[in-house]
């Protein structure tokens, strides 16, 4: 098809003038009806060349060609060229092999062709022709969901014929197998992702704390682990130090008797018996008992009366004085 004369083209002296939204304009001349088309940006199409006078439309022609494109390729995609498929039988058919014959005619007619059913007849069969009929007739009811009689059985030589045709066109059956063929992969695509999808609703809950993503088993665990270092925890808030003074004490008071008996250590000329008694009485395992006492308690408590022991020792002279009091009284004994 040749395309439309357009604007300059357009060699008669009136046109029919249809405007660009299809309204009638009327009959006028072709220079007023180009001066119009120049002035609406628009071309001035020649629609229907032999009418009289000719008609012309103003359109834009680029968009014109574009329709007129789509209209022809719509129109080659619906054209059914249908094709007649061919099943043939024989009279005395197995059961598997008819139920196989009419498998193949429905999927030829569920495509939108049609489907030439043919029977056989040999010898002495080409006498019982009702047997052939009553076997089409069963084809035919077998297929009847996808297709309907076109031609009723004749018989046509040796042959008997029937013709079924598709319930629906070459193209409408094109069309359905797409929209099945996509509702197929859009399923397919739903299982996937279906399958893909993760199950969130069991997870749990975004918290500040590292230790809430642990599970509870290992959470129990770790508190028990922390319940025996928790329980030495208010020990050291008594404060038992308090009673580690109270022993140095002891050993301070205790200490002068040691001193005592020093002096009485360097009159060991005076009387010598006297010097082991006095040892005695001071009873030194008094002072070996704070040392038991002392265990407990930490060991730099027994250190500070140890640099004490030698300070006392400088005031132990004084009580040197009194003590030679008496020893002049027992001086005069022996004299008299």
């Amino acid at each position: 098809m040749s395309d439309p004369r357009i604007n300059d083209r357009i060699r008669v002296p009136e046109v029919r003038l249809v405007g660009p939204a299809g309204e009638q304009v009327g009959i006028v001349r072709v220079e007023d009806a180009l001066r119009l088309a120049r002035e609406s940006d628009l071309d001035l199409v020649e629609v229907a060349p032999n009418a009289k006078p000719p008609v012309a439309k103003l359109m834009d022609f680029g968009k014109y060609k574009y329709e007129a494109a789509v209209k022809a390729r719509e129109s080659r995609k619906n054209q059914t060229n249908t094709v007649l498929k061919e099943v043939r039988f024989r009279l005395k058919i197995d059961t598997h092999d008819y139920e196989t014959k009419v498998g193949h005619a429905k999927r030829f007619l569920g495509a939108g062709d049609k489907v030439k059913a043919m029977i056989q007849f040999r010898g002495r069969e080409q006498q019982r022709p009702e047997m052939g009929v009553r076997l089409l007739e069963r084809f035919a009811n077998d297929v009847a969901e996808v297709g309907a009689v076109e031609s009723s059985p004749r018989v046509d030589g040796r042959n008997m014929v029937m013709v079924v045709g598709p319930l629906k066109n070459k193209a409408e059956a094109k069309a359905e197998a797409r929209r099945q063929k996509q509702r197929d992969e859009a399923k397919a695509e739903n299982e996937r992702k279906a399958k893909d999808k993760i199950d969130t609703s069991s997870a749990a809950p975004v918290t500040q704390s590292i230790g809430d993503a642990f599970p509870a088993e290992l959470r129990e665990r770790a508190g028990q682990a922390e319940e025996p270092v928790q329980q030495p925890a208010p020990e050291p808030e008594v404060q038992e130090p308090a009673p580690a003074p109270e022993v140095p004490e002891t050993a301070q008071a205790a200490a002068p008797e040691p001193e005592v008996v020093e002096p009485a250590v360097t009159e060991p000329e005076v009387a010598e018996p006297e010097a082991p008694e006095v040892v005695e009485t001071p009873e030194p395992e008094v002072a070996e008992a704070p040392e038991v006492v002392e265990a407990p308690a930490p060991k730099a408590s027994p250190k500070p009366p140890a640099p004490k022991a030698p300070a006392p020792k400088a005031p132990a002279a004084a009580p040197k004085a009194p003590r030679p009091g008496p020893k002049p009284g027992a001086k005069p004994g022996p004299q008299a």
